[in-house]
């Protein structure tokens, strides 16, 4: 039996997460997830993606971002009739970000067709799927909750522990042995997809106790960074809220809608009912994250035990109160640019190249009275990273503005580990059968990185994975 491993997305890079694992000439594929980062050349990755489908037997979920999601519905539109295993939250999760992702296709096919039409130019652009698709692929969607073994194959079998990251993220144990009499024989895989953080709200911590690896696939965003800790960053906010406040203007929040989002309303809520913060209208402007929102509700087995007790014990919504408005209407969301601060306006999309955050900070980004927060990753070519990288000027729906707004950086609200709590999680796992990490999902500085703190941590066999590179297992 040959054992082989290759990455078709997220190596090397940060987006587009696509990991095979090939058993003769057989595949398995873990998360299919859509580049994201510069416009043309995101779309032509994405438009680019080809795999076999009929000898690929499965795909694994770890969880539901769309660099990890969201090219499920074109796999299943170019004929992939298989099985897709997610946790219970991570399906709905998926559904609500891949509909999400057609209906905003959709929305750009017609607003650049338009733009295109005024200027007398030729439009051919078509969306990668539609909400059919999207349809389909989720009824693929078997669910496999934590801790729980399913073969999903005759030598293959499946286990998800939780990876702490957002609502039902998962690491995916899978065992491969040809001959279960024979567990001396087997070969032991971890994908880690996204590892969360410690002592976050809502959801767990990192899951310590799966089986002992051979190899891991490890992921690496922030390999070489170290986090503001918690006390840190919430006096960060509190800072960022007064001073804002103080000028009567407005705060934009680019946020993930999953996870983040909930988060950040969390602590909003925490920080005004202490008084540390003035009352202020805070605005989740984003329909996903309202839905994801309600997602949430239905899925106390994800939750800390904080969150599950509010719930459970006190039926308290830890997602509503006075301040806090959700706006799905484009009405509701466009009333927003005539109000006058101060308020908080949280939208999505995370990277600021796509959605309803674009329109926000078109009109708000050459307001010295403003502050654009920035709470989370922003990938390379993002106008999010141009943003955060202090750039005077950005373009902004094919328009220049100036940054005249005050961009504030908050790194301690990341879902995903620094290198130091990576290595303290591998710390308390059960590391005596492993051979080798590979190291995907980061940019290469950030990987170099974290290879030499990975060494010099007492883990000497750290290979960083090459695009569409083989690897033999033993």
């Amino acid at each position: 039996m040959s054992i082989k491993c290759f990455s078709l997305g997220a190596a090397e890079e940060v987006t587009g997460s696509k990991h095979i694992f090939q058993i003769d000439d057989r595949m398995f594929m873990i998360d299919c997830g859509s580049f994201q980062g510069k416009r043309k050349e995101s779309d032509e990755k994405n438009r680019n993606f080809d795999i076999d489908h009929e000898r690929l037997e499965s795909v694994i979920l770890t969880h539901g971002h769309l660099d990890h999601c969201g090219l499920l519905p074109l796999l299943t539109r170019k004929g992939y009739k298989g099985n897709i295993y997610a946790t219970p939250a991570t399906r709905d999760i998926a559904n609500l970000v891949m509909m999400d992702s057609a209906r905003i296709q959709a929305h750009d096919a017609e607003f650049l067709s338009k733009q295109a039409r005024k200027k007398g130019e030729k439009f051919t652009w078509k969306p990668l799927y539609d909400e059919n698709d999207c349809v389909a692929a989720a009824n693929q969607i078997v669910s496999l909750s934590y801790n729980r073994k399913m073969f999903i194959a005759p030598d293959v079998q499946l286990e998800f522990f939780d990876a702490g990251h957002i609502l039902g993220s998962a690491f995916a144990n899978v065992t491969i042995n040809p001959n279960p009499k024979e567990p001396e024989k087997e070969t032991r895989l971890l994908f880690t997809g996204d590892i969360g953080r410690k002592c976050k709200p809502i959801i767990r911590n990192p899951a310590t106790d799966m089986p002992a690896p051979d190899y891991i696939y490890l992921e690496s965003t922030y390999g070489n960074k170290l986090h503001d800790n918690h006390d840190l960053a919430m006096k960060e906010l509190i800072r960022i809220v007064r001073d804002t406040c103080a000028k009567k203007g407005k705060i934009i929040i680019p946020s993930f809608a999953i996870e983040r989002a909930q988060e950040l309303v969390f602590y909003l809520h925490l920080l005004t009912d202490q008084k540390k913060i003035p009352v202020v209208p805070i605005y989740v402007d984003s329909p996903m994250a309202s839905n994801a929102t309600s997602v949430f509700r239905v899925h106390p087995e994800c939750y800390d035990e904080s969150v599950n007790e509010a719930f459970l014990k006190h039926h308290k919504n830890p997602f509503g109160f006075n301040s806090l408005i959700y706006t799905t209407s484009v009405e509701d969301s466009k009333a927003l640019n005539k109000k006058e601060g101060p308020m908080i306006i949280i939208s999505a999309d995370g990277m600021c190249e796509a959605g309803r955050v674009l329109y926000h900070l078109a009109n708000e980004i050459s307001n010295p009275r403003n502050t654009i927060m920035i709470v989370g990753y922003m990938a390379e070519n993002t106008l999010g990273r141009r943003i955060f990288e202090g750039q005077k000027e950005v373009t902004i729906l094919g328009d220049k503005y100036k940054v005249e707004a005050k961009v504030e950086k908050c790194n301690g609200f990341s879902a995903h580990a620094d290198y130091s709590e990576m290595i303290e999680w591998l710390g308390e796992i059960d590391t005596s059968r492993l051979k080798k990490i590979f190291l995907i999902h980061g940019e290469l500085d950030q990987q170099e990185g974290f290879k030499q703190h990975l060494i010099e941590a007492g883990y000497p066999n750290v290979e960083i994975v090459a695009p569409e590179k083989e690897y033999e297992l033993d």
